[in-house]
């Protein structure tokens, strides 16, 4: 007798509509000018060379590829949205930047010893039931940096998340409203999440996970996957990282 196959499930971030129903919310005018005025800051605290190669994992519509490469770096941007990509492509042509944009999952994209750093902003780490993943993308980014390259991530990090929780947020953007619920996992491991906006007289939820990480976590992890050191800070500008830091930034050297 045979049986039918069954698929999967498709995961919550390979729902296009998630990213483009909610991207007027992350990514805003705001959110823009920052990468802009954080450029620097990354390029001071990765001891970036003029010209370097650039790995920018979850570059999204490419705020961070851009503001590097106006900075005369060699830029690579990775995403699972063509639509983002599709944006960082246009935006780039017109401010005549040369960049390349990858479509690709970021616990496969391995390019070894191509860069000498690479980038993961804005909380676009951590995606993943399964913390064997998120070791997989920093053994795969360690692979694709040369001698002496460095990985940064930043996220919200656990001790700052746990001190001021919240379970329920709203916002209002464009005539939107979003409604945020948060559920902490067993052992503060995560966050489930579940999204309500309401958009042109329309309800749309989604639900999705976060993993959660304490600075020796993190630092752990890269340590892991092979970096030859991890240093922790409460930001991008090298501040300490304590109990006020707002951001977990994390950096790997190879």
């Amino acid at each position: 007798m045979k049986t039918r196959a069954t698929s999967r499930p498709k995961a919550w971030f390979d729902d296009d509509s998630f990213w483009t129903l909610l991207k007027p919310f992350m990514f805003d005018e705001r959110k823009w000018l920052g990468a802009e005025q954080d450029a620097p800051l990354l390029e001071q605290l990765l001891g970036l060379e003029p010209g370097a190669k650039v790995l920018d994992l979850c570059c999204g519509p490419g705020r961070f590829t851009l503001a590097l490469a106006r900075r005369g770096f060699r830029v690579t941007g990775v995403d699972r949205t063509r639509g983002y990509l599709a944006e960082a492509r246009k935006r780039a042509r017109a401010q005549k930047l040369a960049v390349e944009l990858v479509h690709s999952d970021m616990r496969r994209f391995s390019r070894p010893g191509a860069f000498d750093a690479g980038i993961s902003m804005f909380t676009s780490f951590g995606y993943f039931k399964k913390p064997e993943d998120d070791l997989a993308v920093c053994r795969n980014v360690c692979k694709s940096l040369r001698p002496g390259g460095s990985f940064l991530i930043q996220v919200g990090g656990k001790e700052w998340l746990a001190r001021e929780f919240r379970p329920r947020d709203w916002n209002e953007f464009g005539g939107n409203i979003l409604l945020e619920e948060r559920t902490v996992a067993p052992g503060w491991t995560g966050l489930d999440n579940r999204w309500i906006l309401v958009s042109k007289g329309r309800r749309h939820e989604f639900r999705f996970y976060l993993r959660l990480y304490s600075a020796a976590e993190l630092a752990g992890l890269l340590k892991l996957a092979g970096f030859r050191r991890a240093e922790v800070y409460g930001d991008l500008s090298g501040r300490p990282y304590d109990n006020t830091s707002r951001w977990l930034v994390a950096v790997g050297r190879k």
